[in-house]
Parts: structure tokens; sequence; C-alpha cells
């Protein structure tokens, strides 16, 4: 049996077809990435972005916004830049407390009948006894809210007013500012009805609030199972 030769002989032409730049550094910059500047988060830019948008049947807009605002502060200045009254069923991944004050300023200004919010395990865990409390506290109003936990990363909210179904979905949790994020808003009634009822199976499942029922709908099931 030959032995093995370990006498190599090596040429610098050998590797004359390598490109020697990928060993290179300056090909990667192995420093910290480039800071972003922080914009001017603020509710004025929610308010214009709300302003340019049209309450009407099958209107769909699909865009990237800049982070100039909080999500959370959008859905506040859409529905008082409508005037209606709405039923609202979300999931998100995080809220702030900025959010909950939002949402408990409108239902207490009539704007929201029905409030539905599906958080992530996550938060829940973690906000427990703070946000979480704080949102029991301050939300739970005459049985209009309801609170969902699951392992949930959507972010999709479901408006409806009485003659319009909006579903709004996108990159940005409720408190989400600062970053570059995309949204799409349409209305659109089978959507908004496929979403909705996947959000009620999960609210059902994982609901955190025991709710009475109310008279009339007692007397309903009653005379239900009388007839029966």
């Amino acid at each position: 049996m030959d032995e093995l030769n370990l006498n190599f002989n090596i040429s610098l032409d050998d590797f004359e077809d390598i490109d020697i730049d990928i060993f290179s550094e300056k090909r990667y910059n192995l420093t910290r990435p480039k800071r972003q500047r922080t914009k001017n988060v603020a509710f004025k830019n929610a308010r214009k972005f709300a302003n340019e948008i049209l309450v009407e049947k099958d209107s769909r807009i699909y865009a990237l916004i800049d982070g100039s605002f909080i999500f959370g502060d959008w859905i506040e200045a859409f529905l008082v830049k409508n005037q209606k009254q709405c039923k609202i069923t979300l999931s998100t991944l995080s809220l702030s407390q900025e959010n909950i004050d939002s949402f408990i300023n409108l239902i207490n200004a009539g704007y929201i009948s029905e409030l539905n919010i599906i958080v992530s395990d996550y938060f829940y865990a973690n906000e427990k006894h703070n946000l979480v409390k704080y949102m029991y506290d301050y939300l739970d109003i005459d049985n209009i809210f309801q609170l969902a936990v699951c392992r949930t990363h959507t972010k999709i909210t479901l408006i409806e007013f009485e003659d319009f179904k909006y579903v709004i979905s996108g990159s940005a949790n409720l408190r989400s500012s600062d970053n570059l994020e995309q949204i799409s808003i349409e209305e659109n009634e089978e959507l908004y009805n496929f979403n909705l009822k996947i959000h009620k199976e999960i609210i059902k499942e994982f609901k955190t609030i025991n709710k009475s029922i109310k008279t009339k709908r007692l007397w309903q099931v009653v005379a239900k199972n009388t007839q029966e």
C-alpha cells in the first residue's frame, strides 16, 4: 500500500479565481448597526392619517407607515373622526396603559358598545399584576369588555359600525411606534365575518371574565327550552 503523501505543494496561483473580498472585513459591517433617528411620535399624526380615510363600502387601503404615531391612537382618531358607535374585537401581542386609557375614554364617550381584546400569554404573564389588573379595574364597565389570553402573535382589529365592517391588520401592536410598519384597512363584510368567527371561538375558549347572563337573554334560553 502506498503511503499517504503529506508533502503539499501549494501555489498562490491555485487561488487566482477565489474572491478574496469575502474574507475581508471591508465587506461586512461588524460594528453595531446604524441607529435610526427617533421620530416625532404624536397623536396629531394618527389623526392626520385617520382623516385621510373615507368610510365607504368595499374600500381598501394598504400603507407603509413611518412610526410617527401609535397604532392605538389611530383607532381613537378614526372613531372620533367618524362619530359612529361601534363594536371592536382585536388581537395583539401587547398594549400599553395609554392604549387602555384610550379605550376607557372611548367607552365613556359612547363610541364603543362592545370591546373584546385577545392578548398573548407572554403579555399576560408579565403584566398580570399591572396592566392586566388595570384593564379589569377600568375597562370592565357594564359587561362591555372581555379579555382573552392565548398563544397569539396576530395583530388584527375588527371594527363594526352599523353599516360598515372593517378589518385592520398589519405588523404593529397597539402600542407600536417609531418603527416602519405595514397596515391594511379594508371594508369587507365577508372578511370581517371570517375573522370575527375565529376570534369569537378564541374568546369563548380563553376568556378571563365570567359574565352573568342578562335577564333578557336568560328568558330567551328558558323560552327556547320550554318550547322544545
